[in-house]
């Protein structure tokens, strides 16, 4: 049997994201329909249909819904994910993350609860990758 390659989900980020670029403010509520990649700041809740990636330079307060993440910035608020969350060493999550499963670069910073649906355990991992 050929067990499935299991890639990080920056790998799967997926064509057409939509972008909030460095140097951006987005004061409000947000919603995309499928991946969405910031770079800047946004202030207020977001759904996010696809793969959220909050990139190093990146800042979000507010309550963030989406089906996968990757958080390598600042998050303040709450982080609900369907799937799969990923904290970069870089990161600080300021936010009670709840997700299906978790996992966790050495070095990250987080200030909450974490809550796994899946009952896994949370995977600490040592980031070996730049972060975007």
């Amino acid at each position: 049997m050929i067990e499935k390659l299991r890639r990080r989900l920056i790998d799967q980020i997926g064509s057409s994201p939509t972008f909030v670029s460095e140097g951006s403010t987005i004061t409000g509520d947000l919603e995309t329909s499928g991946p969405l990649v910031v770079c800047g700041n946004v202030r207020g809740d977001g759904r996010v249909a696809g793969a959220l990636h909050l990139t190093l330079t990146s800042h979000w307060e507010g309550e963030v819904h989406a089906q996968d993440a990757i958080v390598a910035g600042h998050l303040t608020g709450r982080l609900v994910v369907a799937e799969k969350v990923e904290i970069g060493a870089r990161a600080v999550v300021r936010a009670d993350i709840v997700a299906g499963r978790i996992a966790v670069a050495r070095g990250a910073v987080i200030e909450g609860a974490m809550t796994v649906t899946s009952g896994e355990a949370v995977v600490q991992f040592e980031e070996k990758r730049e972060p975007a």
